[in-house]
């Protein structure tokens, strides 16, 4: 309490000397913060009447914090349910809050920054109650802070006026301001310790895109300023912060944009084993089959003793089978995996994709040697690899064909040309723990077909954990009880044929 004393004793001091500098405007926002945290918003309102009177210069400033004391105040109402001064004295609040702020507005023009305060309150006012208004405030405040950032050099109100407009999802809008803080910070003599803090920040709110702006100019800096060995596992570590992960913030493209840039200052070699295992599997998930297997193989040949040397081994057999379409010399990395004396996940798969590519070709007793060495090897384990071989070994017993769905999805990946621009293949999370729920969806771009709608068939395979076979959904949850690789095949179809296929891989520890 004595806190708040000398501090109320101190802002009437600065509001009595007939001034309201940056300095008292920062004590101001010190009592503001401290009546909030109590909740004591018809005390701080009552006061800054109060200092209004003795000081009318201050006029502006006041008005501008009564407003956004009101603004929290019906928050706070909403919050803790106190629905008997909400309603008796809600609309009052909400008359006072509009007025004061437009009163801000009037008062000063749009090169002082509390003008572009009070625009954006006015803006986040009518935004949150949905009316006719939200637009036009919007527009005016987009407009005072392009005027704002003409004349003016502080980042303060443009950043935080895009943060807030982010926050409500106006990216359009956000990304504009974004880009004229970016401009003018980069401008600025910007060291690149305060580059890097901006970027950071950025990138913990969830704006991705500003932040890859700001650590372009902050890796300018620094590959002009440090040695290699010192710039090099920096960016490493923006890399691997871009790089695709099931939470979090991320950007594909971005990420290989700076593994790039890492290769150009020190070569394949500036990359561990960790951080070629990250690049190949950042790829991965972008769907950029090609780039990703190459990646794969970087690794398997610079770094045969690692200890994700089976995993990219294996996902390089299974892009050139079934997205190069080259069986031969994917075969022959299935066949590398297969000769392995140990009886992991990845050595188990790729003795049934053996199995499963000769059963396709027609060489029964060839895919039959594959599913029962599979099937010695996996006596104590492997429960959903072992169930797919029974069905093909059952398949075998009879006449050797595949199951329909299984079968469709091979003659379309095996001997057909579709390209599957068509099907974009979801699973979340793509790294799940055993007995951890994960979801597959598919999203499918249908062809034009005027105002009928088309009936379209989802056909799934492959391992599709616990769930069975989903029939004819675009999307279903399932667990997986065994660890490793796990193919997720899907052939759509409609009355016209086959649309597309696709492939994509989880990964269960």
């Amino acid at each position: 309490m004595r806190k708040l004393q000398i501090c109320l004793l101190f802002v009437i001091w600065c509001l009595v000397l007939g001034t309201f500098s940056s300095f008292a405007q920062e004590s101001l926002e010190v009592l503001k913060d401290k009546y909030f945290s109590e909740h004591k918003y018809a005390d701080f309102t009552d006061y800054l009447k109060q200092a209004r009177k003795k000081n009318p210069k201050a006029e502006a400033q006041t008005s501008y914090y009564i407003a956004l004391t009101r603004y929290n105040q019906l928050k706070y109402l909403e919050e803790s349910q106190n629905w008997d001064e909400y309603f008796s004295s809600g609309n009052d609040y909400r008359d006072e809050l509009v007025a004061q702020a437009t009163n801000t507005v009037k008062l000063i023009s749009p090169q002082d920054s509390l003008n572009l305060y009070a625009r954006c309150l006015l803006w986040q006012f009518h935004k949150d109650q949905q009316d006719v208004f939200s637009e036009d405030a919007l527009k005016a405040l987009m407009s005072s802070v392009e005027e704002y950032a003409g004349k003016k050099e502080d980042l303060r109100p443009i950043k935080y006026i895009a943060d807030k407009l982010f926050g409500y999802g106006n990216k359009s809008e956000a990304k504009k301001l974004y880009a004229i803080y970016a401009e003018k910070l980069l401008k600025t003599d910007t060291k690149e310790g305060e580059l890097k803090k901006a970027a950071e920040e950025a990138f913990a709110l969830g704006n991705i895109s500003l932040a890859g702006i700001i650590y372009d100019a902050y890796i300018e800096k620094i590959v002009k300023t440090y040695p290699k060995e010192k710039s090099r596992p920096i960016l490493a570590t923006i890399a691997k912060s871009f790089s695709y992960k099931d939470e979090g913030g991320s950007d594909t493209e971005y990420a290989e944009k700076i593994f790039n840039k890492i290769e150009e200052i020190g070569g394949v070699s500036a990359l561990d084993d960790e951080a070629s295992y990250i690049r190949a599997y950042n790829l991965e998930k972008a769907k950029e089959y090609l780039a990703s297997q190459d990646k794969y193989l970087t690794l398997i040949n610079r770094f045969p003793n690692s200890s994700h040397y089976e995993e990219a081994l294996y996902k390089c057999a299974i892009f050139t089978v079934y997205v190069l379409k080259d069986i031969e010399r994917g075969g022959g990395f299935f066949e590398k995996l297969a000769k392995s004396p140990t009886s992991s996940p990845y050595v188990v798969s790729s003795i049934y994709q053996l199995g499963l590519l000769s059963q396709w070709r027609k060489d029964f007793p060839k895919a039959k040697e594959y599913y029962s060495r599979l099937m010695e090897l996996t006596a104590n384990g492997f429960g959903d690899t072992r169930k797919l071989t029974e069905e093909r070994l059952k398949e075998l017993e009879e006449d050797g064909e595949i199951e329909y769905n299984l079968k469709t999805f091979l003659e379309a990946s095996l001997k057909e040309n579709f390209d599957m621009s068509k099907i974009e293949l979801k699973v979340s999370p793509y790294k799940v723990l055993k007995e951890e729920d994960t979801k597959i969806s598919a999203n499918t771009t249908l062809p034009e077909s005027g105002c009928m709608s088309v009936e379209v068939t989802y056909l799934w395979s492959g391992h599709l954990g616990t769930s069975s076979t989903p029939a004819n959904q675009a999307e279903f949850t399932t667990t997986y009880q065994y660890a490793g690789g796990k193919e997720i095949n899907l052939v759509v179809t409609t009355p016209s044929g086959i649309l597309d296929r696709s492939i994509d891989i989880l990964d269960v520890d």
